[in-house]
């Protein structure tokens, strides 16, 4: 067995505007066992957000020991082995852990073991999502609007902060009093805000009954945060903030600090599976709220986070429906029916 990898450049089908900027494109790493085209991983970057990617040639650097590391272990090492040593080695790298988490539990599943068996690995439920509005001028957005009602979600987000705020603001409003409280909406401003707007902008948001934002303010300024999420007339969700927080004690700390209503989970951002499973374990402990996002992986990626989801049965509305945002995907297994992720031909 020989782990190998190519990189990819994935293309946006429309320009997907954030806080942070517009996307066109973005890459990503497909680990693959040779002659074995089912045993694939993808590590995704999100270049300026993900902290262990700086440039190709050092993060190829990382992935090419990677692999070079595993072809060796392989034959040494059983697959909880493996993982383990990985999980240690690839700390800080959790988009690189993800993809050998992918590809463990791809080995996994080859050998008849299902290690996220769930009913919806089975086909026979689906997992509710929310519809994501990207960032555009206010008639693209109305259209996007649109276009996901008639696609039968009940939750929509907003990535809000790029624009005005009053033009956003008052877009959102208008989709409140058309579609009324039924409709949830969510909003991410990717830490767009500031401690001299951030109070007003809250105030408003939760006079029209927004269900949660992300990332209000930029990442690092405890202090603010925790201020915010005791103050804050909606709740406060945690993404950002995570990144770069990788170690079990100082992700208490985090949260003990600010104590977030939510915080939101990209294994390619925040630890990988394991990583992942560890922040969503504090949660709990903590009566923290949570849910999965996908950081823009392709179909590869994708189905993996989902069947991690699958395994929680998450009643709360996931961050998975990002499969349809590129020209040149892969194919998936994985279908968008009425505002909820199902695997396509198999009966749910």
């Amino acid at each position: 067995m020989k782990l190998v990898f190519k990189k990819i450049v994935l293309r946006f089908s429309f320009p997907a505007g954030t806080s942070r900027g517009v996307l066109k494109e973005k890459p990503s790493w497909i680990l693959n066992v040779e002659n074995n085209p089912l045993v694939v991983g993808e590590c995704s970057v999100i270049p300026g957000l993900n902290m262990d990617y700086t440039d190709d040639a050092s993060y190829e650097e990382k992935i090419q020991w990677t692999c070079s590391t595993f072809n060796l272990l392989y034959t040494q090492l059983d697959l909880d082995q493996l993982l383990h040593f990985f999980c240690q080695e690839l700390i800080d790298f959790p988009s690189i852990l993800f993809g050998v988490e992918s590809i463990l539990y791809r080995i996994n599943l080859s050998r008849g073991n299902d290690v996220f068996d769930s009913a919806f690995a089975r086909g026979e439920s689906t997992i509710p999502i929310n519809g994501l509005i990207w960032m555009g001028t206010i008639e693209e957005m109305k259209s996007r609007v649109r276009d996901k009602m008639n696609e039968g979600f009940s939750v929509l987000k907003f990535k809000i902060g790029a624009l005005d705020f009053e033009e956003e603001y008052r877009l959102i409003s208008q989709i409140r009093a058309e579609f009324g409280e039924g409709l949830e909406i969510r909003v991410d401003a990717n830490g767009a805000f500031d401690s001299e707007n951030i109070d007003e902008i809250l105030k408003r948001l939760g006079d029209i009954k927004i269900h949660s934002i992300e990332q209000p303010v930029k990442t690092r300024d405890w202090t603010l945060m925790s201020r915010i999420c005791l103050n804050s007339p909606i709740p406060i969700a945690l993404d950002e903030e995570l990144i770069g927080v990788n170690v079990l004690g100082a992700k208490q700390q985090l949260l003990e600090a600010i104590n977030p209503q939510y915080i939101i989970l990209k294994p390619s951002l925040h630890g990988g599976i394991k990583g992942t499973l560890e922040w969503i374990s504090l949660a709990k402990k903590m009566n923290i709220g949570w849910w999965l996002t996908s950081a823009l992986e392709s179909a590869i990626g994708l189905e993996v986070i989902a069947r991690l989801a699958g395994t929680m049965a998450p009643e709360i509305p996931q961050g998975l429906g990002t499969g349809g945002l590129f020209e040149n995907n892969f194919d998936s297994p994985l279908v968008i029916l009425n505002g909820t992720l199902k695997y396509k031909n198999v009966k749910a």
